[in-house]
């Protein structure tokens, strides 16, 4: 990931972080065209930051406020909606993190943290599993195969239609995982 991420363009770093984002947005209660503006800015090079401001307006008053911190969830008798907030909180950073500026040099460390956030979230959401857990280990493929779509092409055409395959593949499972531990935290309340 992380010589692939060294080596992206700018296209390619905005759809892996756009992916991520994407992913994970089950978590911050967003509608699934949510992101729609960014992806159609990245599609056609209209105005990012515009796109950026109506998503974050769109995504304000959801229900994402994380408390504590990532990564103490996972232990046995722990408060079980502590993952999904922690996950969530992750995911509210990625978004607030998105650069108002979509060049290489912004867009490389958001890509990079996303690609970190993702992978913590989905371990986070997947904590019985010791090890790289199926969760993990898939959204980890996904961010391999965004970049590799992307790889060394000038324009995105057909690539970032693929791109957004992968990333509603990754979102409706994540959507799965949230709304078991959702149900199954409501259990136990």
């Amino acid at each position: 990931m992380v010589g692939l991420i060294a080596e992206a363009d700018e296209t390619a770093l905005a759809a892996s972080g756009l992916g991520c984002l994407d992913r994970c947005l089950p978590l911050l209660d967003g509608d699934d065209q949510v992101l729609r503006p960014l992806w159609v800015s990245l599609a056609d090079g209209t105005a990012w930051e515009g796109a950026l401001t109506e998503v974050r307006g769109a995504l304000a008053s959801g229900g994402a406020s994380g408390a504590g911190g990532p990564g103490r969830s996972g232990a046995p008798g722990a408060d079980p909606g502590a993952a999904d907030r922690d996950a969530a909180a992750l995911a509210r950073r990625m978004l607030d993190a998105v650069p108002a500026a979509r060049s290489a040099d912004s867009l490389r460390p958001w890509a990079d943290g996303c690609s970190a956030a993702a992978l913590q979230i989905h371990r986070l959401l997947d904590a019985g599993n010791d090890g790289v857990s199926p969760l993990v280990a898939a959204e980890l493929r996904r961010q391999v195969r965004v970049l590799e779509l992307l790889g060394g092409r000038a324009g995105t055409g057909g690539g970032l239609r693929q791109v957004l395959d992968v990333s509603t593949e990754g979102r409706r499972v994540l959507r799965a995982v949230v709304s078991r531990s959702r149900r199954s935290g409501a259990g136990t309340d």
